[in-house]
């Protein structure tokens, strides 16, 4: 099945679905293996990998990249988290066209402004987009796409910028009517009181995705219970990596030996694994003269 059939049956599941953050190629294989059945690509785990702030700093060009390499190792759909659209109406259809061409399974768009600032970092100080506007992108993007299963998120920010339920089901509303896949209702608060109030007003009318990064305490079970369609574990790739990545660098710099820390780590015989070294060296023996193998293994 292509892998944006897989995302739309995803979001019209009768259960509750999960996709996983991943930020490279290695991590999106990592999610496949694991189980999962589609990946969410962060952007702020790709941009914070590049080593850049989640404000636009990678360009949607280099994002491109990263999500080509992660598109080629694996089979499960990808949803990426698109920032405002990386632009205009303009930006945001070109945006499609070349997901589409990496067979890239949907896009997530949020109604704020360009250049983004992450939802955790003094959200009330963030504008959203004028509503018409963002409508309008909605629109550019779901007339541009090819494959009618291509998928159009919309990010509603209201919650996120001190707005009430009010503003977030008007804006929610706005945006199914201007054609987008699903709702994705973002809240930064520890417990489910505004996803709650929002998914009781929503009633059922649209799919709705959440990312339950502040409230995670929350049971899984309640999520369906309210109606959720799909739950992003949305940066916790990234964040047990820098962790492990922190913890090895001080106690090899601490110890100066690899004694200790050998046995703390992946082999390198499952990096290759994962990088699917047999496949070429089983190409190799298939496609290859006997003697440039032989040149290469001396290498």
């Amino acid at each position: 099945m292509k892998k944006t059939a897989q995302l739309k049956r995803l979001i019209h599941s009768q259960d509750l679905e999960f996709l996983m953050e991943a930020h490279n190629g290695l991590s999106a294989k990592i999610v496949e293996e694991a189980g999962f059945k589609g990946i969410w690509a962060s952007g702020l785990s790709i941009s914070a990998s590049m080593g850049v702030r989640d404000n636009n700093e990678a360009s949607w060009t280099q994002v491109l990249d990263v999500l080509e390499f992660m598109s080629d190792a694996t089979t499960i759909p990808i949803l990426l988290d698109g920032d405002t659209g990386y632009g205009n109406f303009n930006n945001a259809r070109r945006l499609v066209k070349k997901l589409e061409q990496r067979q890239i399974a949907g896009v997530c768009i949020e109604d704020k402004l360009f250049p983004k600032i992450n939802s955790f970092i003094n959200g009330e100080a963030q504008p959203l987009a004028d509503i018409d506007e963002f409508c309008g992108k909605i629109k550019a993007m779901k007339d541009s796409q090819i494959d009618e299963d291509f998928i159009v998120a919309a990010r509603v920010e209201a919650f996120i910028a001190g707005y009430g339920l009010e503003e977030a089901v008007k804006r929610a509303e706005a945006y199914r009517q201007a054609g987008a896949d699903a709702i994705l209702i973002h809240s930064k608060r520890s417990d489910i009181t505004e996803i709650e109030s929002f998914m009781k007003e929503w009633n059922g009318r649209h799919p709705v995705i959440i990312v339950p990064t502040k409230y995670y305490s929350t049971p899984t079970g309640r999520f369906q219970e309210m109606g959720v369609a799909v739950v992003i574990w949305a940066n916790h790739n990234l964040r047990a990596s820098i962790d492990a990545m922190q913890k090895i660098s001080q106690k090899i710099f601490r110890d100066e030996s690899l004694v200790d820390v050998e046995g703390r780590v992946a082999t390198v015989e499952e990096i290759f694994r994962l990088q699917q070294a047999e496949e070429l060296q089983a190409a190799e023996r298939k496609y290859l003269p006997y003697t440039k193998r032989m040149q290469g293994d001396r290498l």
